[in-house]
């Protein structure tokens, strides 16, 4: 079953809207197509930077937590 479309209207600047439909072009895919994946990569990207900002705090505040142990392992 087809997954419905919603209509949107936006900008983009011609050499982006180019660079896409020429990738649509040599991959023989619809712009609309090309443009999904994107914004679908665009949003999973950013849920992956969320969570390893947050898993980068945990470390940080673990290296500073053990600090003292990491030089005593490092003689």
């Amino acid at each position: 079953m087809a997954v419905p479309r919603q209509k949107f209207s936006s900008q983009a600047s011609p050499e982006l809207l180019a660079a896409v439909r020429e990738i649509a072009r040599k991959e023989g895919r619809q712009f609309q197509a090309v443009l999904e994946e994107a914004l679908r990569e665009y949003i999973e990207n950013r849920d992956r930077e969320k969570l390893r900002s947050s898993v980068m705090a945990h470390f940080r505040v673990s290296v500073e937590k053990n600090r003292r142990l990491g030089e005593l392992l490092a003689r």
